[in-house]
């Protein structure tokens, strides 16, 4: 098939040289993960068992608990200086145990019944506490007991809700420093809080006759999905829309208000089929509210905007970085993929867990990895919903980058965790030459900055590194003039328009690279998020790998912004071969002006401006070439332009700007 040979043709090994800012690549990082594998563990390290108790009812997302852990030794038991660890998570909430205060929040009690043990707790670091044994050695089959959240104002739980929230219990067994996890730390499931929000998501594009889904969900104050709840859901649906179940043949002559039931087993979630006129065009919006007895007021909606035209590719909206509880996320990979489908209305989603970074190494358990694979294959409806495993590269030198994987199944996948504490495998370019066999694509992220920035001297081939992830919860790495949150610590010359003024070609992505366990829909909790917007009438792997090849994508920080762009009948991503551009072969798009750029965009909130960025020619300087300013309280705004004439190694994209700080960004047009 093209799009396998397109998607792993080997790329160029020859590093390039180039100009780039100073960088802090983090070596002490490396040489310590690398160190740590060189030490020996003792029979004891890792030893023993844990269960735990739910004290006073279930776990619920940001609300005080009390939980009783017991740890009993393995057969090596643990000696006289050895260090029992409890770490609960310790990325999203989770009170500090201590042993000191209490009165205070995470206060714990350590008790055992095994004579002449004495046992005394420390609080090491961020939700880390060690319980060293002293006296005599604990014995196998001796235990010790640890309450967590003893005191009157308990422990806070994780303000994410998930299944299978781990108490990371490790052991220390002979007191030499070096502590390994148990076989199977015990989990407890978090509960989501009170639905606090009400969203309403459809489809962004669609035709005339076309059937459609509108998603309705409640989550709490953390975004939380299948909170329980009860009442209402009242839609006013616009004369163009019918539900799927009326008997009515055509559209309505205005529009009208539905009435459905919301029951406590719906867990917060309703799906809602509706049906298109022949006559539908234009936009579409859907307003709803929630009403009932213990329903508070407020709960009101409006969805994003759906664009009805018989013209014009489908975009489908993706989240390709998300982390699961596996690494330093929440949720199970399986439990992050139903979220993405069933909540944020996703039409794609990736697992990609870090390969050496987190709790549990996965380039260390194959298992661990396992399970990404299978809950990819698990979640994946072609057509309906395209799940993807993948992992992230983590490297402390190079960059970070996410590598997400497009084969039919993900089985191909199994022996290809290329991770990045192998030397083999530590820089890019080994990293894509190991990828050469299987349809895989990479992406860097946070590129301009903290927590680590792209090297970006060695180019990525296009083959395997189409696009870039432009924004993400991290912020934007677009340029130092970025609407909204821009990525922290960003080095001066290492921004992703810098990279463009250098002649690399890349497209444009945004992906939450979501900690939370909610993809597609990290905005909600944190202070900027990213989604993809991929143009492709095919919701499948080939489908949408196909469009990240041609750069046929757009980028938001969060919110479903309906963008189309072309120039002079060119679309987004597109070389252009610049005598074409002025007036000789005809784009795509016939009947568009030579050198006119034609923008449309449609956004959930009122536009500010559209921008407009190029560099005309090799050399130059990227910069805003202009901008049109949206009417005031306008959610469409529209613009056609002439522009100078673009010499080869031009690019130009464009930015659409919400009043609210919402963007998004094209993939931009080269010249050749």
């Amino acid at each position: 098939m093209l799009v396998g040979l397109a998607c792993s043709r080997a790329p160029e090994l020859d590093p390039v040289d180039r100009d780039w800012p100073d960088r802090s690549p983090r070596h002490d990082i490396v040489e310590e993960l690398r160190s740590d594998l060189l030490r020996p563990r003792s029979s004891a390290d890792g030893g023993g068992t844990a269960t735990v108790e739910t004290l006073g009812g279930p776990a619920v997302a940001g609300s005080p608990g009390s939980w009783r852990i017991v740890y009993r030794a393995g057969p090596a038991g643990v000696a006289v200086g050895g260090t029992v660890y409890l770490q609960v998570s310790p990325f999203w909430g989770w009170s500090t145990p201590q042993a000191e205060r209490p009165q205070a929040r995470g206060y714990t009690t350590i008790e055992t019944a095994a004579a002449g043990v004495e046992l005394v707790a420390e609080t090491l670091d961020q939700q880390l506490l060690a319980i060293a044994v002293g006296g005599r050695p604990l014995a196998a089959g001796e235990e010790v007991v640890i309450t967590y959240g003893a005191g009157p104002a308990g422990a806070l739980a994780d303000r994410y809700a998930e299944r299978e929230s781990r108490f990371w219990v490790a052991v220390d067994g002979d007191g030499d420093g070096v502590r390994g996890l148990i076989a199977e730390s015990p989990a407890v499931d978090v509960m989501p809080g009170p639905p606090a929000r009400l969203l309403l998501h459809m489809p962004s594009t669609a035709r005339p006759n076309d059937r459609v889904t509108l998603t309705a969900a409640l989550v709490d104050a953390a975004g939380n999905g299948w909170p329980a709840a009860a009442g209402t859901l009242q839609l006013r649906l616009p004369a163009a829309a019918n539900l799927v179940d009326s008997r009515a043949d055509s559209a309505a002559e205005m529009e009208q208000v539905v009435s459905l039931a919301l029951a406590v087993e719906d867990r917060g979630r309703l799906v809602v089929p509706l049906r298109l006129s022949a006559e539908a065009s234009g936009v579409i919006r859907v307003r709803g509210w929630l009403v009932g007895a213990e329903i508070e007021p407020g709960f009101e909606a409006e969805s994003n905007p759906l664009l009805v035209s018989p013209a014009g590719r489908r975009i489908l909206w993706a989240d390709l970085q998300n982390h699961s509880g596996l690494s330093d996320g929440s949720a199970t990979p399986d439990d992050l993929l139903l979220y993405a489908r069933e909540v944020a209305a996703l039409d794609a989603a990736a697992v990609t867990d870090h390969d050496h970074w987190g709790m549990r190494f996965m380039d260390r358990e194959p298992e661990v990895w396992r399970r990404t694979l299978d809950a990819a294959d698990r979640r994946h409806e072609p057509g309906r919903f395209v799940a993807l495993a993948g992992y992230e590269w983590t490297n402390w030198v190079e960059g970070h980058r996410h590598v997400v994987f497009f084969e039919p199944t993900a089985e191909a996948a199994a022996g290809l965790l290329l991770t990045s504490i192998d030397e083999r495998y530590d820089e890019p370019r080994e990293l894509w030459a190991g990828l050469k066999d299987v349809r895989a694509l990479t992406f860097a992220h946070h590129s301009a900055g903290d927590p680590i920035a792209t090297d970006w001297s060695q180019e990525p081939p296009p083959e395997l590194e189409p696009v870039t992830e432009i924004v993400s919860v991290h912020g934007s790495s677009e340029a130092a003039d970025s609407p909204g949150l821009t990525v922290r610590g960003a080095l001066e010359g290492n921004y992703v328009r810098d990279v463009l003024d250098r002649g690399y070609r890349l497209g444009f992505i945004g992906s939450s690279d979501g900690h939370d366990g909610h993809p597609g829909l990290a905005h909600l909790a944190s202070p900027g998020g990213g989604v993809a917007a991929i143009l492709s009438d095919e919701a499948t792997r080939e489908g949408i790998c196909e469009a990240l090849l041609a750069r046929r994508t757009y980028a938001t920080n969060g919110p479903r912004i309906v963008v189309r762009a072309s120039y002079a009948g060119w679309p987004i991503g597109a070389v252009i071969d610049a005598p074409a551009a002025a007036g000789g072969e005809v784009g795509p798009i016939a009947g568009v002006p030579e050198r006119t750029l034609v923008v449309r965009a449609v956004a959930p909130t009122e536009i500010a401006r559209i921008d407009v960025i190029s560099r005309q020619e090799a050399g130059g300087v990227g910069a805003v070439a202009g901008e049109a300013l949206c009417p005031e309280g306008e959610r469409e705004c529209s613009l056609t332009v002439a522009l100078p004439e673009f010499r080869s190694g031009g690019y130009l994209y464009v930015r659409v700007v919400q009043t609210d700080g919402g963007a998004a960004w094209t993939s931009p047009f080269f010249f050749e």
